[in-house]
């Protein structure tokens, strides 16, 4: 075994989660048209706005953008950012700084925060233009 199993896991779980997106999206549309099936098959009538409502697909996301979601999650990222950056910081002094491929884990905590810093305040600026647009 070696660390190489790490990542075969985690590819392993990535297909398998894609797979089951696929079958539980699969399930849902065909229960969603189960019952304009039934009614072709006992030969009803159909209204063609109603088969045409039954048709469409609403997209993934139909729910518009909420200002106030994309701020907590700006907050969120900005905080554990602080926390990483802080860890990082302290790691040194305190000689806990082992080496990842030769490198101190200080220094991959330290660009780690800054990545997660920078997706915080992507999140705030989204959330503010969201806003401004809505205003205007």
């Amino acid at each position: 075994m070696g660390p190489w199993l790490v990542g075969v896991a985690f590819w392993v779980f990535l297909a398998a989660a894609a797979v089951a997106g696929i079958v539980a999206d699969y399930k849902k549309r065909k229960l969603e048209m189960e019952p304009l099936r039934a009614a072709i098959e006992r030969g009803q009538q159909l209204d063609p706005a109603l088969i045409e409502k039954l048709m469409a697909r609403e997209p993934h996301g139909s729910k518009p953008l909420s200002p106030v979601d994309l701020r907590v999650g700006g907050i969120i990222t900005i905080a554990a950012a602080i926390g990483v950056g802080l860890l990082a910081l302290v790691s040194r002094p305190l000689g806990l700084v082992p080496t990842l491929y030769g490198m101190p884990l200080s220094g991959i905590a330290a660009g780690i925060a800054l990545v997660a810093l920078c997706v915080g305040i992507g999140l705030l600026l989204a959330a503010a233009r969201i806003t401004h647009d809505r205003a205007s």
